[in-house]
């Protein structure tokens, strides 16, 4: 790619002025780096210079070549510099890499005439150790089943478009957009971990919720196995758990899942957006399809473990008419339990997911956002407890009931399947001298 040669550094740029960098690093294209409250102003301005922009004139004949556009598809979905092109994040969800809320800088891709974005690689998963003190994160939102969750990873490979977690990852100075499902975080002493907090003096036991952000059983668990060291220790200290997940790897840990269900310790629940199985790997494009999920829920019952299928989210005008026949299916896989979450777009999620639905059902944006903001009050995500899982206003309501009519006629819900924290002990026994201090 091309690199600048100029040794001298121009004076700092005025408050609210871009400001040139050259830029040599070897995976990423020349960028204009421009203050991050200003990127926005500045992307509304190139957009109305390309739709103003008269014909180029001709010279001999012909038209002179002009640089490629910044990424691709760019033209087509209204982005600038942000959007990656469609060959290098082949297998991803998201369609642009745009910088974190938290950066001072946002970096604008563009082609400095050498077409150098055309020799970028393509994103490949990288994973990255994450040396955590805990495992166990407490919460005391009022409108969830649990207190306590564990979290294997940070990031995920499975590339869901709409996934609510996005935004963590602009905590680590990184994108909420590719980069949040190609550079994955992993806490490789996870195990241990919770062995000496289940261990604490003070501890009480109550149902560990586990892939409520990210999914557990994406991809680069098969290597790491952590999620099944954890369910060692949970085994053993006799500790309720409840796992959500896309993947059929969960599989891989039905002997342990099958006793502890038989002690009341252990539930599973799956996620399926949708039957389609092409609209999944648009949306979902790592995660095991439909089919698989469907077939997971149905081995899982057949061994006993009390399985719950969540039709989540629930796209108004994309998936919500499939919602009756996701119930039916997974009733007939044997599932007890069932639940709905509403689409969520928390901070960059709104924009993320706006790019995804243009460039897949351009016909459909407006509408699709004008039925969120009718279930979101007039914006388009509220945070607000005991709103923001099943939303309000008609639309809404109908979802609600719709759901609840069909899971009547289906049988389910019908007996809740609770956990039981009567077998907990501490996995380390402590020493009795040790009582003594």
């Amino acid at each position: 790619m091309a690199q600048s040669s100029s040794a001298l550094r121009r004076p700092p740029a005025a408050p609210g002025q871009a400001e040139w960098e050259p830029v040599s690093h070897p995976d990423r294209a020349p960028t204009l780096k421009v203050g991050a409250r200003t990127a926005d102003k500045f992307t509304q301005s190139a957009q109305s210079l390309i739709a103003s922009a008269k014909p180029v004139p001709t010279f001999a004949g012909r038209a002179p070549e002009l640089p490629s556009a910044p990424a691709g598809d760019l033209a087509d979905i209204g982005l600038l510099g942000t959007a990656v092109d469609r060959e290098r994040r082949r297998g991803r969800g998201t369609i642009s890499n745009a910088s974190g809320r938290y950066e001072p800088l946002a970096r604008i891709a563009f082609d400095d005439g050498w077409r150098s974005l055309e020799d970028l690689p393509p994103f490949k998963t990288t994973v990255t150790i994450d040396s955590t003190r805990k495992i166990i994160t407490r919460n005391e939102s009022p409108d969830i089943s649990f207190d306590r969750s564990i979290n294997p990873y940070r990031g995920c490979e499975h590339g869901c478009v709409y996934c609510f977690a996005r935004p963590t990852h602009a905590y680590l100075g990184m994108s909420p957009g590719l980069d949040f499902e190609s550079k994955l975080f992993v806490k490789p002493d996870a195990a241990e971990l919770l062995e000496k907090e289940l261990s604490a003096k003070n501890y009480e036991p109550r149902t560990i919720a586990i892939g409520t952000n990210t999914d557990p059983y994406q991809p680069i668990e098969r290597r790491y196995q952590i999620m099944r060291r954890i369910l060692e220790v949970l085994e053993r200290a006799g500790h309720p758990v409840g796992i959500v997940t896309k993947s059929a790897l969960v599989l891989r840990d039905l002997d342990i899942l099958a006793r502890m269900a038989e002690r009341r310790l252990a539930k599973v629940a799956l996620s399926v957006t949708t039957l389609d199985p092409q609209l999944a790997r648009s949306m979902e494009p790592r995660a095991a399809t439909p089919m698989r999920r469907l077939e997971t829920l149905r081995r899982l019952s057949a061994a006993g473990i009390p399985t719950t299928v969540m039709v989540a989210p629930v796209i108004p005008a994309v998936t919500d008419a499939e919602m009756e026949r996701i119930l039916d299916a997974a009733a007939a896989a044997g599932v007890q339990g069932a639940g709905y979450v509403l689409l969520r777009l928390p901070l960059e999620v709104r924009d993320l997911f706006r790019e995804w639905l243009t460039a897949n059902y351009p016909d459909r944006v407006e509408h699709v956002f004008k039925l969120i903001r009718d279930m979101r009050g007039g914006k388009d995500y509220d945070s607000t407890w005991g709103k923001r899982q099943k939303g309000s206003g008609p639309y809404a309501w109908m979802l609600g009931r719709r759901f609840e009519i069909a899971c009547e006629k289906l049988g389910l819900n019908k007996n809740r399947n609770s956990l039981t924290t009567e077998h907990f002990e501490p996995p380390i026994k402590r020493a009795k001298q040790l009582d003594l201090f």
